[in-house]
């Protein structure tokens, strides 16, 4: 093979490896019942004059299992804080103790599990839409390597190769999806 026909499935993996991490983020933000830093990450509070992650205001710790912690750093900023959690969409009812805020995690019913599995199994379509679109353009490289000369073998060769890729992703997006949805199903 000459060096100009080659196919750069190490990007195509980097990407694929990109959408992966892009779901674990997703499901990381979904509430299982139990507490997490995590779920926190997409939060962001009116600090300053911009919008600010949760973390960079205060500390978030996670003392026991149903119980999550923010102890911001400028009182000034604990309405904020406060107000931007209750506006989240979390379904959290942030308590106050001076700088210290609580966020107690109740219990999940089984309607709002059921809710949270449809919910991560978007987050998976839109995975796989995402890796899809990787193999389409690892196909597109191979027709521009055919139309510079890649014989037929060799485009054979390279489309089994990133299909075998793309299998080897949706199987990864299927397994996390299946994990999080027993999590969330899991009392």
């Amino acid at each position: 093979m000459s060096e100009e026909m080659e196919i750069d499935l190490d990007d195509l993996t980097r990407r694929m490896d990109g959408a992966i991490a892009a779901l674990r983020t997703e499901f990381a933000s979904l509430r299982t019942g139990r507490a997490s830093a995590s779920m926190l990450e997409p939060v962001q509070v009116d600090a300053y004059g911009q919008m600010t992650p949760i973390n960079q205001v205060g500390t978030v710790n996670v003392p026991e299992p149903r119980m999550v912690t923010i102890n911001v750093w400028d009182k000034s900023l604990v309405g904020k804080v406060e107000k931007a959690i209750r506006e989240s969409g979390l379904g959290i009812n942030p308590q106050l103790n001076g700088t210290i805020i609580m966020l107690p995690i109740p219990e999940l019913n089984e309607e709002r599990r059921r809710e949270l599995t449809r919910v991560a199994a978007q987050y998976a379509e839109h995975a796989r839409v995402a890796i899809r679109n990787l193999r389409r353009d690892g196909m597109d490289q191979i027709k521009k390597a055919k139309a510079a000369g890649m014989s037929e073998d060799e485009q054979k060769l390279w489309s089994e190769e990133i299909q075998e890729l793309t299998d080897s992703y949706i199987a990864r997006v299927d397994q996390a999806l299946e994990d999080k949805q027993g999590e969330i199903m899991t009392v």
